[in-house]
């Protein structure tokens, strides 16, 4: 099992983080990443509102996860509406704690930082150094 990126998309659909962990999926130009990360939010709005009768109580978060040949990727949606993509192999267990234990890191780290601006590209040597250490946990040895 392998996380080959981690992307976080701001509420208003850009991309304010974004890191590869991996050389199996082919590195990509940053408008690339910036455009595919732009349609995903987009689909993920969409999504959201073609639930067919919503449950009262229950947040409709709209795309959760999707696949592809050999690999998918994982949507997080957080009540603030920012939202963590997890791209990794198949299959690939625990994407559930894999994401929230991103989103602890990110609380932590950026959230709590009182110089870091929201919706603004996360520069926090303390969130990539955290994440780096979570995903050589989640990779192994390369």
């Amino acid at each position: 099992m392998t996380v080959h990126a981690v992307w976080v998309i701001s509420k208003a659909g850009g991309l304010v983080f974004s890191r590869s962990y991996s050389d199996v999926l082919p590195p990509q130009p940053v408008n690339t990443i910036l455009t595919l990360a732009g349609i995903l939010h987009g689909i993920h709005a969409i999504t959201a509102r073609l639930t067919p009768s919503p449950i009262p109580g229950v947040p409709v978060t709209g795309l959760e996860a999707f696949e592809a040949e050999g690999w998918g990727g994982k949507v997080f949606l957080t009540p603030t509406g920012t939202k963590f993509v997890v791209l990794h192999s198949l299959p690939h267990p625990g994407l559930d704690e894999l994401v929230r234990s991103i989103y602890e890191i990110y609380s932590d780290a950026v959230m709590k930082n009182p110089f870091h601006t929201p919706e603004m590209p996360i520069n926090s040597s303390l969130f990539e150094s955290r994440l780096q250490t979570l995903m050589a946990g989640v990779n192994g040895p390369q």
